[in-house]
């Protein structure tokens, strides 16, 4: 079993992956522990599915190519933490937006007594570069919201980097059910009704103008989705399971 899994969705990312891959791959081979990487395609209709399997050819036992034929990050996420086999497995976005290199951050021995640890641009000691100001400004708009109906002192759900320990991955992404953008929010509900230790990791966080997030789209369907989650929650569809 590997110390580590690295599980990236990747929809339509044919210009991005390879440089983000070349990176991973190098940091890893640094590294005195095994790990493996899970590039989930869904979806794509650019090369990235090939391009995943030209990086699972080249390193095989580390790279896994997994090809998902339905779009929604969500479902590509839990497609990848449900196959991956490491004691820890860590959610990266595709843009690399947080240097690899601060992962650490998120691993024993630095970080301990943690089932979930995400990664905030909010905390001290946090860095946001080149983010435009209505950018920012959007995304605290939704935070407040996620606060308000959700998730009551997480300053940062939605940065895509977040470490699972292997049991609590498992268990929670069999429960999630949303397939879009708010899947984070989801689990982190889940995760916090069934007692897990949430923590928050500042970062430094890279502005990337090729966002896959449409700001109008993207933020009124995962208004909605916040809403469907209180109602999941209300109906006992989160309950923790019985021992």
């Amino acid at each position: 079993m590997p110390f580590l899994s690295i599980v990236i969705p990747a929809h339509n990312e044919a210009r991005r992956l390879p440089g983000t891959m070349e990176k991973v791959l190098a940091f890893l081979q640094q590294q005195p522990y095994q790990a493996e990487v899970l590039i989930v395609e869904n979806g794509s209709t650019d090369e990235t599915l090939a391009l995943a399997r030209q990086f699972e050819q080249a390193a095989p036992g580390v790279v896994r190519a997994i090809h998902e034929t339905q779009r929604g990050k969500g479902l590509a996420v839990r497609r990848g933490m449900l196959e991956a086999r490491g004691e820890y497995r860590f959610l990266c976005d595709a843009d690399l937006s947080m240097p690899i290199e601060e992962l650490p951050k998120f691993l024993p021995p630095a970080l301990t007594d943690f089932d979930i640890a995400i990664a905030s641009r909010e905390l001290p000691g946090s860095r946001r570069v080149d983010e435009p100001a209505y950018r920012h400004l959007i995304g605290r708009g939704f935070n407040l919201m996620v606060q308000a109906l959700a998730l009551p002192g997480l300053h940062d759900t939605q940065c895509g980097f977040k470490c699972f320990r292997g049991p609590v991955a498992d268990a929670l992404f069999r429960r999630q059910t949303l397939d879009g953008m708010s899947f984070d929010v989801e689990i982190l509900f889940i995760a916090r009704r069934w007692g897990y230790r949430i923590v928050e990791v500042p970062i430094t966080w890279y502005f990337d103008p090729d966002s896959r997030v449409r700001l109008v789209q993207d933020s009124l369907r995962m208004g909605i989705e916040l809403l469907t989650i209180r109602w999941r929650a209300w109906r006992g569809q989160y309950d923790p399971p019985q021992a």
